[in-house]
């Protein structure tokens, strides 16, 4: 009966139809969202431009407090004359105001979409210095993502983190990190959360110079879950970077980190490999006030293909911080 039905339709309107059920499907799988796509979604845009909350520069692994030596210090004597050695100051307050365009909303392998975000955030820090090189770090973020087309995928991301930074000058400028950290991944309102975890990150990065105004930097991380509610996203990362970062003039930054990460699921035989791009200028008009445009690449595979995805986003913000 379908069969018969089928037949005496027009072409035109088979099209029409065929494409109406495949614009279902895609809806579909929008709204159906699981909480580990959401963290990809997080982790993927909160990457770029990032509120930095710790008191080491993330790229270089360097005090951020305080000029890097130079060999020609002594020679133009402007250590002495030019520069003055600024009181350290641990609490940092930063607001921003970052925009995107996605070319894969939902990370889905099949039936992509594209929509703009608006993923304003909030972060506090205390960074107490404890030895020369040895700082503690406390700090609270919360990041809303709000999409334009697609306003079901809506969601919030808060962490509280706490951790130690450790600089090794001796050894190159080696930097270590310990950090707790807990996420909480909430609906269109704080206090409908879908997901919470809580993992021990362990990181070393190794700065490499190349004269006063260009920089190298290796990193890898290890990001263990401890816990997590619901457990089936619960997952634990292995992260390899490299990144390089480039003055080109007093107030314009620019910087790209290549990243490889696997995540190995805790519940279920899955395993995902991501490569990841992300490039970043920033423009500093003053010391508290900057702007950034940025772009992300990222390729995900998957042992289970339904969570193969490829994914393009290109966005800027403003952001102010406050040191004090």
């Amino acid at each position: 009966m379908v069969h018969r039905i089928w037949s005496v339709i027009p072409p035109v309107w088979k099209c029409r139809i065929v494409f109406s059920f495949a614009l279902i499907a895609a809806i579909s799988s929008l709204a159906a969202q699981s909480p580990s796509q959401s963290l990809d979604r997080a982790d993927l845009l909160q990457n770029a431009p990032p509120i930095s909350d710790d008191p080491y520069d993330p790229i270089t692994g360097t005090d951020s407090s305080h000029a890097a030596a130079s060999p020609n210090d002594p020679d133009l004597g402007e250590q002495a004359i030019l520069k003055r050695q600024e009181h350290y100051r641990p609490f940092t307050v930063s607001v921003a105001a970052p925009f995107f365009y996605t070319s894969n909303v939902a990370l889905t392998r099949t039936a992509e979409r594209s929509d703009v975000i608006f993923a304003p955030a909030f972060s506090a820090t205390y960074a107490p210095r404890l030895t020369k090189t040895l700082f503690a770090t406390f700090s609270v973020g919360q990041q809303q993502f709000y999409y334009d087309q697609f306003n079901e995928l809506n969601f919030g991301s808060f962490d509280g983190r706490a951790g130690l930074s450790y600089g090794l000058p001796t050894l190159h400028d080696l930097l270590l990190r310990v950090e707790y950290n807990y996420n909480r991944l909430t609906e269109h309102e704080f206090d409908s959360e879908f997901y919470s975890n809580h993992s021990i990150a362990l990181s070393a990065e190794l700065p490499f110079r190349i004269g006063r105004a260009q920089q190298v930097g290796l990193g890898v991380e290890t990001n263990v879950s401890v816990a997590s509610d619901p457990e089936g996203p619960r997952r634990h990362e292995f992260d390899g970077y490299v990144g390089y970062t480039v003055n080109l003039t007093r107030s314009l930054t620019a910087s790209a980190v290549a990243r490889i990460a696997v995540r190995d699921y805790v519940a279920g035989d899955r395993t995902d490999v991501s490569e990841i791009l992300g490039l970043t200028a920033t423009y500093r008009f003053t010391k508290w006030l900057s702007a950034s445009a940025t772009s992300t690449l990222a390729s995900n595979q998957s042992n289970q293909s339904v969570f193969d995805y490829d994914v393009a986003n290109v966005g800027g913000a403003v952001a102010v911080s406050f040191h004090f």
